[in-house]
């Protein structure tokens, strides 16, 4: 852990992503992450029944009248999926339990895809959901329920790891860095910060050249905003010209 000696430019930074954990119902708010960065972290998924979107090319259910992605088809989806300006989607291990779901379970789930929170729970057992993803690019934001909390550290290292590697990619290309050399953060290691992210946190992550190569990621607590959006509008003004209440060292 290291104390920084002065505030970073805006230009400084490589990458921000906001987050707001909320660990009794189990769901995270990011805002700064896109659909293909969450895929990519968190592969492989299985189908996905679409509940909100816009796509045309997905397959249809007779029972539940909803449109679903295969397992194969998944990454012409996240492709075409930026041009959806809403998504809502739960992952499900095959289209025989779609066929297993009751009308209130149905009905659940267009719940689900209208309010972006579940009547009881957001995991159905005969779908076997890891996730049920909302994303809105008007609001700047997405919404997951994870299963498993740990899915959002791996998400978030794996985001933040693979940044990592594209930037050592494209400044190390003539002395040929070896992948051991690379820095990276563990989901383990992450994990022990969620307490700056239960009132909503905005991690900044940047490169440091001197006296090694090691990149650091500034936490600041922004429990005062209440929607993702604005977090944008006031970067560069107001929030990057405040200390980091947290700086994590990744070498």
């Amino acid at each position: 852990m290291v104390v920084a000696k002065k505030l970073k430019s805006a230009d400084d930074f490589m990458y921000h992503i906001y987050v707001h954990m909320n660990e009794v119902d189990k769901f995270v708010v990011f805002s700064g992450l896109k659909f293909s960065q969450f895929v990519a972290a968190l592969e492989p998924l299985h189908h996905l029944l679409l509940l909100k979107h816009s796509y045309e090319d997905g397959s249809f259910n007779m029972h539940t009248q909803f449109d679903y992605i295969s397992e194969e088809e998944v990454p012409q989806f996240v492709k075409k999926a930026t041009e959806s300006k809403e998504l809502c989607w739960i992952d499900f291990m095959d289209e025989k339990r779609l066929d297993q779901l009751t009308p209130m379970e149905q009905g659940e789930l267009l719940y689900i895809s209208h309010k972006k929170e579940p009547i009881t729970s957001p995991f159905f057992n005969k779908l076997q959901n890891r996730f049920v993803y909302y994303s809105s690019d008007l609001e700047k934001m997405t919404k997951v329920y994870f299963r498993h909390l740990s899915d959002s550290d791996l998400l978030l290292a794996n985001v933040l790891n693979s940044l990592i590697r594209e930037k050592e990619r494209s400044t190390g290309f003539w002395r040929r860095k070896v992948k051991s050399s690379i820095p990276a953060i563990s989901p383990e290691f992450l994990r022990a910060y969620r307490s700056f992210t239960k009132d909503g946190a905005l991690l900044s992550l940047y490169r440091i050249e001197k006296p090694k190569v090691a990149y650091g990621i500034e936490i600041r607590n922004l429990s005062e905003y209440s929607y993702p959006d604005e977090v944008w509008d006031d970067l560069k003004s107001t929030i990057l010209k405040n200390e980091h209440d947290e700086l994590i060292y990744i070498i």
